[in-house]
């Protein structure tokens, strides 16, 4: 096998791939449903899924009621359970399937789990619903009365109880568990605390029949309680073929992970389905650890947690090429859709304002200063400097708004700072930096300072501390705030200048805010509504301008001659490697696996392990000693600040070398 066939293989970066089934059943014909089921884990083997979970009772059929009650029909749902075991001997997939089991002259409603031909165990039914439409205490046992630890069933002899967890070794973070359909519907499913035990994927072969809106609150339940349980939620309810005498069934399947609904099938429909979805354990894994609570809620449980059995069993994962069919968001802090994008740039907007209103509250400061450049991101911090003055009933004029032109500023960003200011209602002024800035250089006997054309760090930084020098000055002479600018993106690779420069401020508002979101905040405020038209002209203008620090001098006019995402690769992929790091830890293998499958089409792997290894270098080698002493600002979102006194607490004086080796691993070549 290729390199690139096992990199590109998802089993191989912590997913897992999974399936719920919704076959057409016949009522009381345990054999005709054991073969529709055998179809249906023939076709998830085919789409590479090692996970099958089918309805409650599917063996049988649901709506069997008295017929439960017949010899015949629950031995012959045994004997249906025997041949789909033989028939799928060779499938490389574990499904939990339904059916009545007797044991010790009780009837119980389970989950039987089968892999490869063998019967791996068999879980009972907890919650047995006896009202509404539902008698189910008429004909089944709950399984807490059962004192048997194991069952002989389907000529196999394997573990009984509601206590069974089941764990692949191939991948020890795929730990399995079966409720049944009632269970997730009371104040404590067992689930909770099979997940406080370690299940992380949970299957719920339900019947549930179909009501108006009762599909909504039956996906609001699953979505919680993966979310609750921080685990995969894998739900299949009876469908085609169940009787209608007095009930309908719409056969709805789902999977949700920890709240996010992955897949979800076709209600109503006539004829069989497999829904797919790949599961993340890694992430799972991530937000359990994170979660601190998760693990003190199964110490306050441990009784209960105590009790769990697990069961080990073996399945070999596909070793070839397999694609995610899950979709990865390419800009994970901007939402895809338009509506929730914009409702998730209100919402920043809003905590950005409120962040700062409440610092000049607390601080009893009437006057902001800001340093103002036409590019991206002082643009967004004046605009949240203008609302938060329309907050406090202030007049904008107390905004102290200056744009500094340097020796590499073009007429175009210092034209769009003089627009913006004067449209939002800011008191607006120049001042050229240029002589301060040459005295410094000659003070140092920089090479620039005797005519020469020498743009080293030293010429960039002397212009941005100067900046910044200026700023706290006319901060304390008009009794000002100093409003920092800089953005996520930019402290996460430490694209900022230290101490004297735009890393420091009395309050930054950008702070948890990534240069990818900075750009589509900016394009709402100006549909918005919230200022006027030559603000929203303004804003346009700003939007339409290359990224750069204008350090470094060019060409006049036009766009800046020096760009940032030229020396340090894309915003976009940075975000992107960003939330990967910050919000999961994940590894850089991962994070460039999950790269190619977002941007294919934009950026190949090679582009990616080049840009994902300066992101490495430079988060974690180089920077963190600016992230270790920044000032006061607002977080705004899960996808994480790196705040000292937050999100982000690391030593100055780490290496990268556990990222960088592992980085290695990724292909050269696509």
């Amino acid at each position: 096998m290729a390199r690139a066939d096992a990199f590109f293989n998802l089993y191989a970066h912590g997913f897992v791939r999974v399936a719920v089934a919704t076959p057409a059943v016949r009522i009381a014909d345990p054999a005709a449903n054991a073969e529709a089921s055998a179809r249906l884990m023939r076709a998830a083997a085919r789409a590479k899924a090692i996970v099958c979970v089918f309805p409650e009772l599917g063996l049988s059929a649901y709506t069997c009621e008295d017929l439960f009650h017949q010899q015949a029909l629950v031995a012959a749902s045994e004997r249906a359970l025997a041949a789909l075991l033989d028939r799928t001997r060779a499938l490389p997939v574990a499904a939990f399937v339904g059916l009545p089991v007797q044991v010790d002259g009780l009837l119980y409603n389970c989950a039987a789990l089968l892999c490869r031909g063998e019967l791996l165990g068999v879980v009972p039914k907890t919650y047995l619903p006896n009202y509404r439409e539902f008698y189910e205490l008429r004909q089944f046992t709950p399984g807490e009365v059962a004192r048997a630890r194991e069952v002989e069933l389907a000529g196999r002899r394997a573990p009984f109880g509601t206590d069974l967890l089941f764990r692949l070794r191939e991948q020890p973070k795929l730990v399995l568990f079966a409720e049944i359909c009632e269970d997730l519907w009371v104040p404590a499913p067992p689930s909770s605390f099979a997940a406080l035990a370690g299940a992380t994927v949970i299957a719920n072969l339900s019947a549930s029949n179909v009501l108006i809106g009762k599909h909504e609150y039956r996906r609001a339940l699953a979505a919680n309680q993966s979310a609750r349980a921080i685990a995969a939620y894998l739900y299949s309810a009876a469908g085609a073929g169940e009787s209608t005498t007095d009930l309908a069934w719409d056969g709805h399947a789902m999977v949700h992970e920890n709240g996010t609904l992955l897949a979800e099938s076709a209600r109503f429909a006539a004829t069989p389905q497999l829904t797919v979805a790949d599961v993340d354990l890694d992430r799972l894994y991530a937000d359990r650890m994170r979660q601190n609570s998760f693990g003190q809620s199964a110490r306050r449980h441990a009784a209960e947690v105590a009790r769990f059995r697990t069961v080990e069993f073996s399945l070999p994962l596909p070793r070839d090429r397999v694609p995610l069919s899950r979709p990865i968001a390419r800009l994970p802090y901007v939402p895809d859709d338009p509506a929730s994008r914009d409702a998730r740039c209100e919402e920043v907007y809003r905590i950005q304002v409120a962040g700062l209103a409440q610092r000049m509250r607390a601080t009893g400061t009437r006057r902001l200063v800001i340093g103002v450049s036409g590019g991206l991101d002082s643009t967004q911090a004046l605009l949240v400097c203008a609302r938060a003055m329309d907050e406090l009933k202030l007049p904008r004029a107390n905004i102290l708004a200056y744009t500094m032109p340097g020796f590499a500023t073009t007429t175009r960003t210092r034209s769009s700072a003089w627009q913006l200011m004067r449209a939002v209602g800011a008191s607006a002024e120049e001042i050229d930096i240029r002589p301060s800035c040459l005295q410094m250089l000659k003070d140092l006997r920089h090479p620039f300072a005797r005519g020469r054309k020498v743009y080293d760090v030293t010429f960039e930084n002397v212009q941005a501390g100067e900046r910044t020098s200026h700023l706290f000055r006319l901060a304390n002479q008009h009794g000002a705030l100093v409003v920092g600018t800089g953005d996520l993106s930019e402290l996460a690779l430490g694209w900022c200048t230290y101490g004297v420069g735009d890393q420091m401020a009395h309050y930054s508002v950008n702070a948890s805010v990534p240069k990818t979101l900075v750009r589509h905040l900016i394009a709402w405020v100006a549909r918005s509504g919230g200022f006027d038209r030559a603000v929203a002209k303004a804003l346009e203008r700003v939007l339409a301008t290359d990224i750069s620090p204008e350090l470094v001098p060019g060409r006049r006019g036009g766009q800046p001659a020096q760009r940032t995402e030229a020396i340090l690769g894309p915003y976009e992929l940075h975000d992107f490697f960003l939330y990967c790091t910050l919000r999961f830890g994940y590894s850089p293998s991962k994070t460039a696996f999950l790269a190619a499958h977002a941007w294919r089409g934009k950026y190949g792997l090679a582009e990616i392990r080049r840009w994902l290894r300066v992101f490495l270098e430079r988060f974690f080698r180089t920077s963190q000693f600016k992230r270790s002493a920044l000032p006061n600002a607002p977080k705004v979102g899960s996808g994480g600040s790196l705040s000292p006194r937050g999100d982000w607490r690391a030593p100055s004086d780490a290496n990268a070398e556990v990222w960088l080796a592992d980085l290695r691993r990724v292909p050269r070549g696509d």
